[in-house]
């Protein structure tokens, strides 16, 4: 938490979309946390909503760009993950549907790459995944 409330101190707002990036990414990493840290520090409301959802949506749409690229490859190293393993049975079940629960932890980011495997396409994935995501990180804002 430290580390994070020191990236945020020095870098503001960048610090943010940095973070909240990884964060939508495989890597473990608390987009939440990341966001409240830049409300404590005292970046405004609007702009911590701001930073934080550009980050995350430009981190899964690296997960989706990934998934296209990589296909099987990386739907292999998915499944070797509990999250990764439900993200392919969501989807499996639900198709693209599947999207409108990617604000999820542990299994919203796997179902990012999961619908670039699939070919989802890319303005549904687009409308559905950035919604979801700025939807949480508003009501995260709104209830800080």
């Amino acid at each position: 938490m430290s580390d994070i409330h020191g990236i945020i101190t020095t870098y503001g707002g960048l610090g943010l979309l940095v973070i909240s990036f990884i964060a939508a990414t495989l890597v473990p990493l608390s987009s939440e946390v990341a966001l409240y840290a830049a409300l404590r520090a005292g970046l405004p409301p609007i702009e911590a909503l701001f930073w934080a959802s550009a980050g995350n949506c430009l981190g899964v749409s690296f997960n989706y760009w990934l998934g296209r690229k990589s296909g099987e490859t990386v739907l292999g190293r998915a499944m070797a993950s509990r999250g990764g393993r439900r993200a392919v049975a969501w989807t499996e079940r639900y198709g693209k549907w599947s999207l409108l629960l990617s604000w999820l932890p542990v299994v919203g980011d796997p179902l990012t790459l999961v619908a670039g495997v699939m070919r989802v396409q890319l303005a549904f994935f687009i409308v559905t995944a950035f919604s979801v995501r700025i939807a949480r990180y508003a009501l995260l804002v709104a209830f800080y």
